[in-house]
């Protein structure tokens, strides 16, 4: 590799570690550097920011390094995001075809990979959890047309209205940032692009999604009481840990369907990665996460069993008292 390209990945993971909580952060990144990059003089000042001996030893957390060239680097990253923050939307797509492609290269491209395969710029991402576990997060790989998140029952595609929901909204407790400073038609495209890249897509016919309904009384003591009997019966401990901290017996020999270690989710470390409302929980429970150890039980759990569970973890939570 060249020593201009080494420079240049290093100083998109730069970015986007800097950014990576501002709304314009992948715009930054795609369409603003690589401009720049032609530039003599922004060459110059990136030789300023990664000499040969950091670029050669500069691992994607070595925070210590990334701290020290930022104070060299600041004023250019300030530039570069008020440049982007005035310039408004230019993809200039002559078709939503191209448009999704288009939004993905700019956005989606760093984590998820040029084929989508989850194996972009970025690559896994670490986030300590509130009591110190350490959680290694793997981007989506979409080839495999397998989505955690869905209103749909287990082994089904999501709804096209699932996938907008993460786009719109991004997914907590991750690096799945949200895209709201996008148009409906810029969402729709790159949802749209998102589903060329599993065959899944055209040779499944869609699921409905599950439908739902709050009872009154979720939340309640009594409900709460049931829950945790169902928590003990149907074994949740064993992953989750008796107190609900993801510490349970099995919780270290767990891996995902590539292979990967995953840990139980931590009830008492906050929010759920798909959100904390009941009928968020509600819905994972009954869908479960596809590609983890985390089952449906649609099929083993009655309606009013999986509203108690919902009310017990609550409880976990501290959503209740």
């Amino acid at each position: 590799m060249k020593r201009k390209d080494i420079k240049m990945k290093e100083f998109k993971k730069y970015i986007y570690l800097t950014c990576n909580s501002l709304r314009y952060c992948h715009r930054v990144i795609f369409s603003v550097i690589p401009h720049l990059m032609r530039n003599p003089v922004f060459s110059l000042f990136l030789d300023s920011c990664f000499h040969r001996n950091d670029i050669k030893r500069l691992k994607f957390f070595d925070f210590d390094t990334l701290r020290q060239r930022s104070q060299g680097c600041s004023l250019l990253l300030l530039v570069l995001v008020v440049f982007v923050s005035i310039s408004g939307s230019a993809y200039g797509a002559d078709n939503a075809a191209d448009l999704g492609k288009k939004v993905y290269e700019e956005r989606c491209l760093i984590c998820h990979g040029e084929k989508g395969d989850g194996k972009g710029l970025v690559g896994a991402l670490n986030r300590a959890e509130r009591g110190g576990r350490v959680l290694n997060i793997q981007p989506r790989d979409f080839t495999v047309g397998v989505f955690k998140f869905r209103t749909t029952p287990t082994g089904c595609l999501p709804t096209d209205e699932d996938l907008l929901n993460i786009i719109e909204n991004g997914i907590s407790k991750s690096s799945m940032p949200s895209f709201k400073d996008i148009s409906k038609e810029e969402k729709n495209a790159v949802k749209d692009y998102i589903k060329t890249f599993s065959a899944r897509w055209k040779e499944e016919e869609p699921c409905k999604p599950i439908a739902m309904k709050k009872p009154k009384w979720v939340g309640k003591e009594d409900a709460i009481e049931k829950g945790k009997r169902v928590f003990k019966d149907m074994k949740c401990w064993e992953c989750h840990g008796e107190d609900g901290k993801g510490k349970g017996p099995k919780a270290d020999k767990l891996n995902d369907d590539w292979g990967k270690p995953i840990f139980p989710f931590n009830f008492t470390s906050g929010t759920l990665k798909r959100g904390t409302n009941p009928e968020d929980v509600y819905i994972t429970f009954t869908t479960g996460l596809d590609g983890t150890g985390m089952p449906s039980y649609e099929d083993s759990l009655k309606e009013e069993e999986r509203w108690q569970l919902v009310s017990y973890t609550l409880k976990l939570m501290r959503r209740v008292k």
